[in-house]
């Protein structure tokens, strides 16, 4: 099963002090080459802060967008994991490693690979198996 692994907390890198900056990025280089190594990885990135956000809108066929993020929250989306794991219970124990879960939170969420959703968005044709 593949997991989305979200990264909050309420400071992201860009207001961290250097020292301390520096040494959540090697947390995470650390990280994630333990999980490439085990065969969880799938994908991972880390997103700049909430003011480089847009949020979109459609309503009545009118799109509109505001600047930074859907929410007001004090906690910041500030990266995310593609993971695969047996069960939701590996997925934590992935999850709980994240050096992100140390000052934040992590939620995890599992990725939808039911059949209709695969050919919804075109990674399956119908009537071909998977």
């Amino acid at each position: 099963m593949k997991f989305l692994c979200l990264i909050c907390a309420e400071k992201v890198m860009e207001q961290m002090p250097k020292a301390d900056a520096d040494k959540h990025f090697e947390d995470y280089r650390e990280f994630t080459a333990a999980i490439r190594q085990s065969g969880h990885f799938i994908g991972c990135n880390r997103l700049l802060p909430p003011h480089a956000a847009t949020t979109v809108r459609v309503r009545q066929g009118k799109v509109s967008t505001t600047d930074g993020p859907y929410a007001e929250t004090k906690e910041q989306l500030g990266g995310y994991y593609v993971i695969e794991a047996g069960d939701l219970d590996e997925a934590i124990e992935v999850a709980a490693r994240i050096p992100g879960a140390w000052i934040g939170c992590v939620e995890v969420r599992p990725i939808a690979e039911d059949e209709q959703t695969l050919q919804a968005l075109g990674f399956a044709t119908p009537g071909t198996p998977r």
